[in-house]
């Protein structure tokens, strides 16, 4: 049986994170709380009852002692593994667990680069970073805060007898400080440096163009890489960064290869009941110094039309994406070119929204997909071709996607823009953007900075020159 336990709330739940941040593969949920406007949900977990991980065109699956790697499509095995341990752990019907976001399931991360098995695409990209392109778990157990009902409650599944659930609740209680691992310093040993010089990012916005010309394209999503070396722990970097970049989609997952440092603002899909919603981001502007000139750049993004024409171009090829997994003429927006405001900048933001047809599932609706247009321009496979073409490194986390799928059968997903990779004493982070016909290669250029300042700065002040 699932079994529901309370906990005294908390509005910095990092503090209950950091109790169990040492057991095997944790995952952290964050919704930015408190200081962030959007979200609503903290999730946690960690000690997976199985692993699925995906590399080199073969699945890798682990638990009970025991592991199997198979060949083929991940997702085929993703919705297998899943169905396995939804047959122990069927649908609650409690209300109060209904009422969850999670009550078990999967959690982990797709990388944008798990594409590549869905689609045949030129290996051209160095590969430079070492992390699965998949790693997901079967999580047994949550800790769920929720900041409008400020509650916050343990969750186990009936994988867990009476005994191990009442243990689990203990590591909440009274954390063992001998397992807990400290909270060390965490600095830079180097400033971030891109991947390109800025004469190699003018040069690879001019081909673009010239594919957007010839009719290969009407737009691609270009990203540049920012890389330095660093020294300490990379939970003391999240800690620091959701400080200035508090976001509803951000997340903290360490793996045995490395730490994912997530701040991102966008939702990729989510699932609730029947219903499918998705939020592409496309158009940017930063944040004002002062209220008025905050006000007229908020206005100026929402009155743009080179913005809206990007904003528009992935709204058509999302609701072709999901119109594949949805019931026919379900498929509408509700919502076109909102504005967000965020720390740092403002976004355009549309809401697409279907219904889930009966004979399709939430990983057959993540798979049909993946990756989000938002961040590869259109037509999708295209624009992936060219960005493998014109990046110099493999995006690998970024630009992929951190979320969740539960036994209730709700899924929420994000894209992972604004989104960091701690591996080998090295941290890297991404920015890109949208490339249209009318694209002003110098904009574009300073955009990616004023999406990543408010991240790379606060790092770089704990950057001491020997």
């Amino acid at each position: 049986m699932y079994r529901l336990f309370s906990l005294p709330y908390l509005e910095y739940s990092t503090r209950y994170f950091e109790a169990i941040r040492h057991l095997p593969a944790p995952v952290y949920l964050d919704s930015g709380k408190p200081a962030g406007r959007y979200g609503r949900y903290d999730i946690m977990s960690a000690d997976p009852a199985a692993q699925l991980s995906y590399s080199d065109n073969q699945t890798l699956i682990s638990g009970n002692g025991e592991e199997q790697q198979l060949s083929g499509n991940p997702f085929s095995h993703l919705q297998t593994l899943f169905e396995q341990y939804q047959q122990r752990c069927p649908t609650p019907q409690q209300p109060e667990l209904t009422e969850l976001p999670f009550c078990g399931g999967i959690l982990g991360y797709f990388s944008y680069d798990l594409g590549r098995s869905l689609e045949t695409l030129p290996e051209q990209t160095q590969r430079d970073i070492d992390l699965p392109d998949m790693l997901v778990g079967i999580y047994s157990w949550a800790l769920i805060i929720d900041h409008e009902l400020k509650t916050t409650q343990l969750v186990t599944t009936p994988m867990h007898d009476k005994h191990q659930a009442q243990a689990l609740l203990a590591r909440f209680i009274t954390p063992d400080l001998t397992t807990t691992k400290a909270n060390s310093e965490f600095a830079l040993r180097s400033l971030f440096e891109s991947n390109m010089s800025e004469a190699q990012y003018y040069d690879s916005l001019a081909k673009i163009a010239d594919y957007i010309q010839a009719g290969d394209c009407y737009q691609v999503n270009f990203a540049q890489r920012f890389s330095a070396d660093y020294e300490g722990d990379a939970w003391a970097a999240y800690k620091l960064l959701r400080e200035h970049a508090p976001t509803p989609y951000s997340a903290y997952i360490e793996t045995t290869k490395g730490a994912i440092l997530s701040l991102s603002p966008e939702q990729f899909l989510e699932v609730s009941g029947a219903k499918v919603t998705t939020k592409p981001i496309k158009g940017t502007r930063p944040r004002g110094d002062n209220p008025a000139t905050d006000a007229q750049l908020k206005l100026a993004l929402q009155d743009s039309e080179k913005d809206r024409s990007e904003n528009l171009m992935i709204v058509d090829l999302m609701r072709n994406d999901i119109s594949k997994v949805c019931q026919h003429g379900s498929v509408r927006v509700p919502k076109l070119f909102a504005v967000e405001s965020y720390a740092n900048v403002h976004h355009l933001v549309s809401t697409i929204v279907g219904q889930l047809d009966s004979s399709n599932t939430a990983i057959d609706l993540l798979e049909h997909s993946f990756p989000g247009g938002s961040i590869t321009g259109a037509p999708k496979i295209r624009a992936m071709q060219i960005i493998d073409e014109l990046e110099p490194n493999r995006r690998s986390i970024y630009c992929g996607s951190i979320g969740y799928l539960s036994f209730s059968g709700k899924l929420d997903t994000s894209i992972t823009i604004r989104t960091l990779l701690c591996q080998n004493d090295k941290i890297h982070c991404w920015a890109g953007g949208g490339i249209v016909a009318d694209s002003e290669t110098a904009d574009e250029y300073q955009e990616t900075y004023n999406k990543v300042n408010n991240l790379l700065r606060p790092l770089e002040k704990t950057f001491q020159s020997s």
